[in-house]
């Protein structure tokens, strides 16, 4: 169930910025377990962003999750991986202050045996991506 590894939010009103490490699969095959990401406080969510939020029943837990359609009263927000992971079909509409923000960038931090040029340089074209709202994935999403 855990997504995300709490970083603190100590300053979170003053910092545009958050770096969150994912800790769960079910946002698989967008974001992985040890992908960090970087997310944007506030703004507007559109159907379809990746965001941070608290979890409805347990507001200590950070989740990450697909914020698929607007509904009366929040967020209706799904797992990209329906097997590994509660969503809104478990605990209904996210109500938009439990929404932390939106994820705009992630990636997988350098392995320890990564150290040679070509390792890096393999590293750096596959590992860091920015995460853009995909059209397709959530009109399949609304389709569950």
């Amino acid at each position: 169930m855990p997504e995300l590894s709490q970083e603190t939010e100590r300053g979170r009103a003053v910092q545009p910025f958050g770096r969150f490490e994912v800790t769960g699969p079910s946002m698989v095959p967008t974001l992985y377990q040890g992908d960090w990401l970087l997310v944007r406080h506030g703004g507007r969510i559109r159907p379809g962003d990746v965001v941070v939020l608290r979890h409805p029943f347990q507001q200590d837990l950070l989740i990450v999750k697909r914020a698929v359609e607007r509904r009366e009263g929040g967020w209706w927000v799904l797992a990209d991986n329906s097997f590994a992971g509660s969503d809104s079909n478990d605990y209904g509409v996210v109500p938009d202050d439990l929404i932390l923000g939106k994820v705009r960038f992630r990636y997988r931090p350098l392995g320890a045996d990564q150290r040679s040029p070509l390792a890096v340089l393999r590293w750096a074209l596959s590992a860091a991506r920015p995460v853009f709202w995909e059209r397709s994935v959530s009109r399949r999403l609304r389709a569950r």
